[in-house]
């Protein structure tokens, strides 16, 4: 359900400018992608999973905070982690 750590590390390693920089906008907004994909996913499965549901809609929040804070500061690094994440706007 979760994701693992070697999907972290792959996920950082893609997005971050090293192995270790976690604390990035662009690899946060991945690992939220991440992580609500994963569950979306299970709430098509529960559909009665209210808490589930609950924090996903609070990480989708996260994100698009995070997603707001990136357009003003980069918006060249907006657009690319959009098309790279396969993200609407």
């Amino acid at each position: 359900m979760a994701v693992t750590k070697e999907q972290k590390a792959s996920i950082v390693k893609k997005f971050g400018a090293s192995e270790k920089d976690t604390g990035d906008v662009k690899v946060q907004i991945a690992l939220l992608t991440e992580k609500i994909n994963q569950l979306t996913n299970h709430c098509k499965d529960h559909p009665k999973d209210a808490g589930s549901r609950r924090g996903l809609i609070s990480m989708v929040g996260h994100r698009r905070s995070l997603l707001k804070y990136y357009r003003r500061t980069d918006i060249e690094g907006y657009r690319t982690i959009l098309k790279e994440l396969n993200l609407r706007k």
